[in-house]
C-alpha cells in the first residue's frame, strides 16, 4: 500500500502540503483533458502555495507507452525535478510510477519486466492523483507500459513502482462521461473479483475485495445513471481504492492476461477491454470457483431469495453479464476490430498473455489453444445470451 492515503471530499487540496514534505519541484503528468478540466491548474495552485515549483508534461493519450515515459523522463532530468505527480486515469499513473523510478535507476523501461533489473535506488517520490474510480493504480506497485516496437503490453511490478502518496478525490470524477465510468467501473470489479478468485488470494485481501465489490455492485449503475450522485460516485472511488489494494497483493488472472495484448495491438482502452471479456472468462472459470463467485451472487441477491452454491455461482456470472449489458459495454465486434486481422493475431495474443503470468492465477489454469478459443468467443460474445464459454 502506499505510506499515506489521503481520501474524501476536497482531498486534492493537500496536494501542495504532501509535496512539501517530499521536494522542491515537481513534474505533473497528466493529458489534455485533464488540463481542459483545469485539474492541473489547480495542482500548480495548491503546489504555488506550498512553495513547490512544478512543470507539466500532457503527453499522455490513451494507453501509456515507453515513448510517454521516455519524453516525460527527458522533461524531468531538464527542468531538474524532485517529485512526481500525476493526476488522471490509470494510464497518467502508470506513466509516474516509471518516471519515478527511471530517474533514480535509469535505463529503458523494458528492462524492468519480470524482475530482470531491480530498482535499487528509491525512486522520486509520487503522488498519484486518480480522476476515474477504476484502475486502483494509486495503490498498486504495477505499471503496464506497451512497448510501441513489439506491440506488448509490459506487466512490470516491484515495491518501487508504489506511489508513496494515494490522493483519492471524489469530485474528481463527477466530470468522467457514462462510457469512461462503465468501462473504469467494470475495470474496477474485475480487479476486485480477480483478487477475490486468484490463486493467490489470502485472508488481508479477501476482506478488501469483499468489500470492493460490493461498493461497485451496488452502485455502478447508480453513477452510469446519474454523474451528479456524489454518494455513488464516493462508493465508486472507495472501491476501486479496495480493489487496487487487493489485486496488488494477491495478484489479477485470466481477464488481464487476455486484456492487455488487446490494448498493445487494438489500442482498446484498458477498462474496455477488462470490461469485453470478464463475463466470458468467469463462464470459463465458474466450475473452478464456485464458492468464491457464490459469495459474489450473494452481493446480487435479493433480500428474500435463496440459492444452492452452485445457483448463486451461476446467478454471478449472469448478472455481471446483465450489468455489462446495461452499462452498454461493446463486445470486440462492436468496438469495431476488423474480424480477419483478429484472428491473424489470436495466437500472438495467447502466447503473450500466458508470457504475463497472470493466466496462472486463474482457479481454471488455460492452455494456449482454450485462451485462442476465448477470444473467439468474445469477438461477437451477447451479454444478454445464455452462458456459452466452456
Amino acid at each position: 500500500m502506499p505510506q499515506t492515503i489521503n481520501y474524501g471530499r476536497g482531498a486534492f487540496e493537500k496536494v501542495g502540503e504532501e509535496a512539501a514534505g517530499k521536494g522542491k519541484k515537481a513534474l505533473i503528468i497528466s493529458d489534455k483533458i485533464m488540463d481542459q478540466l483545469g485539474y492541473v491548474q489547480e495542482g500548480k495552485n495548491h503546489l504555488s502555495q506550498a512553495d513547490v515549483n512544478s512543470v507539466v508534461y500532457l503527453g499522455v493519450e490513451s494507453e501509456p507507452t515507453d515513448v510517454y515515459v521516455e519524453e516525460a523522463v527527458s522533461l524531468c532530468e531538464k527542468e531538474n525535478c524532485d517529485v512526481v505527480i500525476s493526476i488522471g486515469g490509470g494510464s497518467c499513473i502508470d506513466t509516474a510510477k516509471a518516471v519515478a523510478v527511471l530517474a533514480t535507476n535509469g535505463g529503458y523501461i523494458g528492462d524492468y519486466m519480470g524482475g530482470n533489473k531491480k530498482a535499487s535506488i528509491d525512486p522520486f517520490p509520487h503522488i498519484a492523483v486518480p480522476t476515474t474510480a477504476g484502475t486502483g493504480s494509486e495503490a498498486t506497485d504495477a505499471t503496464i507500459i506497451t512497448n510501441t516496437t513489439t506491440d506488448v503490453k509490459m506487466m512490470i511490478k516491484q515495491p518501487a513502482f508504489m506511489p508513496d502518496i494515494a490522493i483519492v478525490d471524489p469530485l474528481f470524477t463527477m466530470s468522467s462521461p457514462q462510457n469512461v465510468t462503465a468501462a473504469t467501473g467494470v475495470d474496477a470489479l474485475s480487479h476486485a473479483v480477480e483478487a477475490y478468485i486468484s490463486r493467490k488470494s489470502h485472508p488481508m485481501t479477501d476482506v478488501l475485495a469483499l468489500s470492493a465489490m460490493k461498493l461497485i455492485v451496488t452502485n455502478i449503475e447508480k453513477a452510469y445513471e446519474n454523474g451528479d450522485d456524489l454518494e455513488a460516485r464516493e462508493a465508486m472511488c472507495l472501491g476501486s481504492l479496495q480493489a487496487g489494494m487487493a489485486f496488488s497483493n494477491s495478484s489479477v488472472c485470466l481477464v488481464h492476461g487476455m486484456s492487455r495484448p488487446i490494448g498493445a495491438l487494438f489500442h482498446v482502452p484498458h477498462g474496455y477491454s477488462n470490461a469485453m471479456l470478464l463475463p466470458a472468462v468467469l463462464e470459463f472459470s465458474k466450475e473452478d470457483a464456485v464458492e468464491r463467485l457464490a459469495d459474489l451472487g450473494a452481493i446480487f441477491m435479493k433480500d428474500d431469495e435463496e440459492y444452492t452454491t452452485a445457483e448463486s455461482a451461476e446467478l454471478a456470472v449472469e448478472s455481471v453479464k446483465k450489468l455489462c449489458l446495461n452499462l452498454n459495454i461493446p463486445n470486440l465486434s462492436g468496438w469495431g476490430i476488423e474480424q480477419q486481422k483478429f484472428e491473424s493475431v489470436i495466437s500472438k495474443m495467447a502466447s503473450d498473455a500466458l508470457a504475463s503470468g497472470s493466466p496462472g492465477n486463474n482457479p481454471r489454469v488455460p492452455e494456449q489453444m482454450e485462451i485462442e478459443e476465448l477470444y473467439r468467443t468474445c469477438y461477437n460474445y451477447s451479454f444478454s445470451a445464455a452462458s456459452t464459454a466452456r
